[in-house]
């Protein structure tokens, strides 16, 4: 086929080197599954919608040796196309569960032995005091509203990146790195 014929046969937007595939969808993982025994991270992402983030939220998450991912049933977009090709293979490698309400996803972790903890600008505490070796749900949210306020409810703490440049926040994605990085540090011990 052409480049044009495969191009129509794609969603708008979408980029090929002239070969497109048809896959099945990733299956994901009950959320006990993913989460018991409680050891290691977690990244729990409160209705972020953009593929590209999500997908580099993935990258790094498997990078600094999270655990999985949790993600809603709604709201959150397709592990396939953009996505899929920020995360370069994430998907395929880590655990994701999709649950219906992230309130309750986190009471369930709770009762498996997991502390969450929020990123919020306004957090009263660093990453760096909140985070250690105890079994850790990163929770961040969307690019716009951040966590909403039920989910924050359920968090243990809510912690900030410290900005001594001044600047309010950094890209979802970007803030998601910081901290995998700082709870593999904290894990560490």
């Amino acid at each position: 086929m052409d480049n044009q014929a495969l191009t129509g046969m794609l969603p708008a937007g979408a980029v090929h080197q002239g070969m497109v595939f048809k896959v099945q969808p990733l299956e994901g993982v009950t959320l006990d599954e993913l989460a018991d025994p409680a050891n290691g991270v977690i990244v729990m992402l409160d209705q972020l919608t953009d593929p590209q983030n999500v997908g580099a939220i993935f990258r790094s998450a498997l990078a600094f040796g999270a655990r999985g991912i949790i993600v809603q049933d709604r709201h959150a977009p397709a592990l396939a196309g953009g996505l899929a090709k920020a995360a370069v293979g994430a998907t395929e490698r880590l655990p994701h569960a999709r649950v219906t309400n992230l309130s309750r996803a986190l009471e369930r972790l709770a009762d498996l032995g997991w502390r969450a903890v929020g990123l919020d600008g306004s957090g009263e505490q660093t990453l760096e005091e909140a985070l250690d070796s105890q079994p850790t749900v990163l929770v961040m949210g969307s690019e716009g509203d951040g966590i909403r306020r039920l989910v924050a409810e359920h968090c243990d703490v809510l912690a900030k990146i410290p900005m001594p440049g001044g600047f309010e926040s950094l890209n979802v994605s970007n803030a998601a790195a910081v901290a995998l990085y700082e709870a593999a540090r904290a894990q560490r011990g």
